[in-house]
């Protein structure tokens, strides 16, 4: 395992293959071009907004970038996310969302569904998204929303939906809860894209392996 200026470089010898867990809250698969996305909840803001919240677009502006910025760091084919890629309700901003999509003609935009990917089957069936309505297999990786309940040996789960945290104790009583990517049981959980979306604090037990997003890097703290 490596880690650098870029992310985290996970290497399991086991299933003889490796991929990046990058600061950005995104895995990226070298062999195949691609970069993992679980849990963006665009559309949120307007959600609360309509709610009589004031929460601003420009949260979900600055996921787009992030996005722009990695397929064009990484070059990318493809980009699979895995589930609540919008918030529930359809709003405006899922025209911004597509019509940022037809800046890259060249990549290839999956969604695996999520429990909050309700919208009117018409969004689905515009031909800018490849929808996945059950798991994907990628040789021996299986993408999901929700956690697998069982994950074949040779396999490895990639999924999101949980947006897992770690609580981190320093002295003095100290605490910080800080997103990450979270590995057990073949399975490696990713963290939220979107940053409105709160955090599911985990225990890591010896069993697990828990790599922190900190200050633009991916430490990993057990």
């Amino acid at each position: 395992m490596q880690e650098n200026s870029v992310g985290f470089e996970l290497i399991l010898k086991e299933l003889s293959c490796s991929f990046w867990l990058l600061p950005q809250k995104a895995i990226y698969i070298k062999k195949h071009q691609a970069l993992l996305i679980a849990d963006p909840h665009f559309g949120k803001a307007g959600h609360f907004r309509k709610a009589g919240i004031p929460i601003s677009e420009h949260l979900h502006d600055d996921d787009l970038q992030k996005i722009s910025q990695l397929i064009q760091q990484f070059e990318s084919n493809d980009i699979y996310f895995l589930g609540d890629l919008f918030h529930s309700d359809l709003n405006e901003s899922w025209w911004v969302l597509e019509t940022f999509i037809d800046s890259f003609p060249k990549v290839n935009f999956h969604l695996v569904k999520g429990n909050h990917d309700i919208l009117p089957q018409a969004c689905y069936t515009s031909g800018k998204w490849i929808i996945h309505e059950e798991p994907l297999e990628i040789e021996n990786f299986l993408l999901s929303h929700e956690p697998l309940p069982e994950v074949p040996e040779g396999k490895i789960n990639f999924c999101g939906h949980i947006h897992p945290g770690i609580a981190l104790r320093g002295k003095g009583r100290q605490k910080i809860t800080l997103p990450c990517f979270f590995y057990s049981q073949r399975r490696i959980i990713l963290p939220a894209f979107g940053r409105f979306t709160g955090l599911d604090v985990l225990a890591c037990t010896k069993l697990d392996q828990a790599f922190v997003i900190a200050d633009e890097v991916v430490i990993q703290i057990n």
